[in-house]
């Protein structure tokens, strides 16, 4: 078990690792959030399974706080409204599930994080073109090749990896450096 165990870690380090080649647009929208949120706009946040957990956790993040004790920000996950969610099942189709809350929530100038290991999740591109629609910047936190998102989003943050354990490990890493970042502009 101890060699099962340190080539887990070795793996997670070697993921960690290749997001140094995405330094500079890791940092650049994470400003891009800070510069969103000082204007009075959301971020609005979506995945599926691992990927939702994350939406949430980025939310809170930022809702309550990070590191820093500073206001609470506007970020909504939108993987959190159980009536909402089967409402727009049932009556819509899983597709919408979160399309149709960026049609209701977003406003143009906000942002929408869409987060996917594949890229490839139909929910999470509809949403991406919802928010395309209504004039929100758009960001995709993807792994693999990017999938089918990586063309739907203005920024796509590509994780090189096809291991979604990884890849999520990185995704999380990358949320709470922006909300580092975020604390550092309200500070």
């Amino acid at each position: 078990m101890p060699a099962f165990v340190s080539r887990l870690i070795a793996d997670h380090l070697v993921a960690v690792g290749a997001l140094a080649a995405l330094e500079g647009e890791i940092a650049r929208l994470g400003n891009l959030l800070a510069k969103r949120l000082l204007a009075g706009q959301r971020i609005l946040l979506c995945g599926n399974g691992g990927s939702a957990a994350d939406a949430q956790h980025i939310a809170a993040e930022l809702v309550c706080r990070f590191e820093t004790v500073r206001r609470g920000l506007p970020a909504i996950a939108l993987t959190t409204d159980s009536s909402a969610l089967t409402a727009i099942a049932n009556d819509f189709g899983f597709e919408h599930l979160f399309a149709r809350q960026v049609e209701a929530l977003g406003r143009e100038g906000d942002i929408l994080i869409a987060i996917s290991t594949s890229g490839n999740s139909r929910n999470i591109v509809a949403a991406a073109e919802a928010a395309r629609r209504l004039g929100l910047i758009r960001i995709g936190l993807l792994g693999g090749d990017g999938g089918l998102l990586r063309k739907q989003v203005d920024h796509a943050l590509v994780v090189p990896s096809a291991v979604t354990a990884r890849v999520q490990e990185c995704h999380i890493l990358v949320g709470h450096i922006w909300c580092a970042m975020v604390d550092a502009a309200f500070a």
